[in-house]
């Protein structure tokens, strides 16, 4: 009896472990497919939690003497949909199904799944424990097993196995709970259901194992669907997915599927995003650049002799891995990274600027589009006063600041942002980066951005002295009245970026 009680405390442990983990996969693959990580985690949060409230009531019906049986069939059919919810999220990417409605339907299922083990676990254990107990023992266990599935899942099993092996993995383990009761109370279920749930068993152990041997092959496969172009890396990170693609003298590099750039064009955003700022000062020599881990912005930085120190804050240490050592991107970054010159610093570029007690001539801020609530902290008032805090008295910032063509308001925004921060003086550039179609570009000034000083003839293929006036130029089509400030209160840039691009998407 004793160890019968040990078994089902075992099942109700893995229960709780899974159960979190479900959730965060589903949030987290929605995140990256469709960005808003507020609405993503929002949503599954809700109809998780809702259709556990359903899989609890509907316990009701399950009948005493088919308890054990039927528990065993729910926790096969949940290691079959959890472990295979990010391989059918990917799928429906792939296949341009909505994985809006994708992620609803899975989280739906699962959460129903998940609401009947508990009743059904305490029913279970009534014959070993008074009413107290039992509850007290399934929640706390069931608790601490979702309190160490949120500490295994960031930083475990997603840098070490990615998002899609670990849902394969979760659903493995999942699948222990109907193996070990299965085995261990065999005799007290009957011969047909106990036949059946064997070839359940097998058949579900056979698809998740089988999956997971030919995740290589299918990651492959979807990135062949996915990307036009032949994927020459791809790698899960514990931040994101990066891939790059080749075709003849075309290298691209997405990043949660979000292309950062193209060789073929890249040099007028990140020539723009450069030099304006560091030809409007004499003598810079500590340059800051937040985000930029593929070294292109700091290729361009180093064309300035003056330059003495680049510090480069970038969150993931695989895209920088990439910069140094991926040939592909050396060649293009000009191995900025191998420089002596260069230092980098992986962490959250907040935290950085909250630490940090050197001041920097420029900062450049090279960061990824505001569409997550993670991302839009980035362009907030407080980021911005804190990028203040970091410049010399006539030092100078720039940041890119997306599209004043498809997110014409949240381009604003950030521009009132950066003026709200307490910049001197604040400027606005716009260039056509043909992959991006029409970019902006914001400069704050501690002192006046002047016009550039005298034009320091530096190898560019783009920017010249005589274009950085009519950069500045606006189109009729770029105004707007409103004059919104984001801050991490409010973060007006994410709405307004994700109204901006959803049309257009």
């Amino acid at each position: 009896m004793l160890r019968e009680s040990h078994i089902l405390l075992f099942s109700i442990f893995i229960a709780g472990l899974c159960s979190i983990v479900y959730e965060l996969l589903i949030a987290t693959t929605g995140s990256y497919f469709l960005g808003d990580s507020i609405t993503q985690f929002s949503l599954t949060i809700g109809v998780y939690m809702a259709f556990m409230g359903v899989g609890s009531y509907l316990s009701r019906f399950v009948k005493d003497d088919k308890l054990l049986a039927q528990f065993i069939g729910f926790e096969l059919l949940l290691a079959l949909c959890g472990g295979l919810s990010v391989p059918l999220l990917y799928l429906a990417y792939a296949l341009d199904i909505s994985v809006q409605a994708t992620s609803v339907t899975l989280t739906a299922v699962i959460g129903t799944l998940i609401g009947l083990e508990i009743p059904l676990l305490s029913r279970l254990m009534e014959k070993h424990y008074s009413l107290k107990a039992n509850l007290s023992n399934v929640l706390s266990i069931d608790y601490f097993g979702a309190l160490l599935a949120t500490l295994l899942f960031p930083f475990i099993f997603l840098p070490w196995l990615g998002i899609f092996k670990t849902s394969l993995m979760f659903g493995l383990i999942n699948l222990s709970i109907a193996l070990s009761l299965l085995w261990y109370f065999s005799s007290q279920i009957m011969d047909k259901p106990k036949y059946q749930l064997r070839m359940a068993l097998i058949l579900v152990s056979v698809i998740l194992i089988g999956t997971m041997a030919s995740s290589a092959r299918l990651n492959k496969a979807w990135n062949g669907h996915v990307f036009d172009d032949p994927v020459v890396h791809s790698e899960q990170t514990q931040y994101q997915q990066i891939v790059m693609t080749r075709h003849k003298n075309d290298v691209r590099l997405y990043l949660n599927g979000g292309l950062q750039f193209s060789s073929i064009d890249e040099y007028r955003y990140h020539e723009v995003l450069v030099h304006p700022a560091m030809q409007r000062r004499d003598n810079i020599k500590n340059v800051l650049v937040l985000g930029g881990g593929d070294g292109l912005a700091v290729r361009e930085v180093l064309k300035y002799a003056d330059v003495e120190h680049v510090t480069l804050v970038d969150l993931d240490p695989a895209v920088a891995r990439l910069a140094r050592e991926n040939h592909y991107l050396k060649d293009l970054n000009a191995n900025a990274l191998n420089s002596e010159k260069v230092s980098v610093w992986h962490g959250d570029a907040m935290v950085f600027l909250q630490q940090i007690k050197r001041k920097f001539d420029l900062v450049i801020v090279d960061l990824p589009d505001p569409k997550t609530v993670s991302l839009a902290r980035l362009y907030s008032l407080q980021f911005y006063r804190l990028i203040g805090r970091a410049l010399t008295p006539s030092g100078i910032f720039v940041t890119q600041a997306t599209s004043p063509f498809f997110a014409k308001e949240a381009f604003w925004s950030i521009r009132n942002t950066v003026a709200a921060s307490g910049m001197k003086d604040v400027k606005t550039f716009f260039a056509n980066v043909p992959s991006f179609g029409e970019w902006g570009f914001v400069m704050g000034c501690q002192s006046n951005c002047q016009k550039p000083l005298k034009f320091e003839h530096i190898s560019t293929r783009f920017y010249h002295h005589e274009l950085d006036s009519a950069m500045q130029v606006l189109a009729g089509d770029q105004k707007v009245d409103k004059e919104v400030v984001s801050t991490l209160d409010r973060p007006n840039v994410l709405y307004l970026y994700l109204d901006g691009w959803r049309y257009w998407n």
